[in-house]
């Protein structure tokens, strides 16, 4: 076929539009003229929130990232100052539940002791503020460890209680840990006194580990006390301070085998799930040391002559 017969003109699919130059010259145009109308008329608006609230959705998805990031940060601030204020309320919690717990006791001691000018100031004993960390690991007891220890001048015997009342004595201490022997415990023994009545006892821990409960032991059939009395440390065995609330009677149970009633005792503290504690010091270490018996001191200085 001769060349002279192809027609030179490219089909229209590869056609290219206007050029390069008029599209530029067109929409510079189209972009001042909205933007002359906009400014005037305000005729993008309605636009302008329709785009709005079509991006809006992205727009959320994209800040949840640093809205979150902002959040965790202020969370974690806010639950460490938290936690130090809760710590710090815990310890004053504490501190005034041992004070108020001794109402009881010295309702009592000024009905009856009014008159007697030379009473012995009652002892102020000083706290420490403690967490309990885990259970003992010995099924047939019943102890718990706390985070305190030697080094922060726990000593073995000192009094534990929570913001109910007594919670059991140190028995055992380590250099930055302590253990600590409930109240429940079958070993464990602590002078009461019931704040209705002024008897004195002596609560032992239960036999039965999974009752919870303490046993008045060595008291008369015709004891004075009944279900919903109140018991408190005695203060007499220089262990604990007089006037803790140790807890209430639940029953007693006469046997015709003994001529002593079985009393329950429900402890007042929270063996089971308390956390944080108060260890007292020890009131051997404030109380005057017992007088040496004259007739050893004479048979020491007899001793000693030639």
């Amino acid at each position: 076929m001769p060349l002279g017969t192809l027609d030179s003109t490219p089909p229209p699919f590869f056609r290219q539009g206007p050029s390069a130059l008029s599209k530029l010259v067109f929409f510079s145009a189209l972009a001042l003229l909205l933007m002359v109308a906009d400014v005037r008329f305000q005729v993008t608006q309605p636009l302008r929130g329709v785009i709005a609230t079509a991006l809006y959705p992205v727009q959320w998805l994209v800040l949840r990232p640093i809205i979150w990031a902002q959040g965790g940060s202020q969370y974690f601030e806010s639950l460490n100052l938290s936690q130090a204020r809760e710590a710090a309320a815990q310890y004053q919690l504490g501190l005034q539940s041992q004070r108020a717990q001794q109402v009881e006791q010295l309702t009592l001691e000024n009905t009856r002791l009014r008159a007697l000018l030379a009473l012995r100031e009652r002892l102020n004993t000083p706290a420490l503020a403690a967490q309990v960390l885990y259970d003992a690991a010995d099924p047939y007891t019943r102890k718990v460890i706390l985070d305190k220890g030697a080094l922060d001048a726990v000593a073995t015997g000192a009094p534990v209680l929570d913001e109910s009342g007594v919670l059991g004595q140190v028995t055992r201490v380590y250099p930055t840990v302590s253990e600590v022997t409930l109240i429940n415990d079958p070993n464990q023994a602590i002078p009461v006194l019931n704040a209705r009545t002024g008897a004195r006892g002596l609560a032992f821990g239960s036999a039965s580990l999974r009752s919870g409960t303490l046993e008045l032991r060595y008291q008369d059939a015709n004891v004075d006390m009944a279900a919903g009395d109140l018991l408190t440390t005695s203060g007499i065995d220089g262990v604990y301070p007089p006037g803790l609330q140790v807890g209430h009677v639940l029953k007693l149970e006469n046997r015709s085998d003994s001529a002593f009633v079985r009393i329950t005792v429900a402890p007042v503290a929270n063996l089971d799930g308390g956390l944080h504690v108060l260890v007292l010091k020890p009131l051997t270490d404030q109380l005057p040391a017992r007088p040496v018996e004259q007739a050893q001191a004479k048979r020491g200085s007899r001793g000693g002559q030639p």
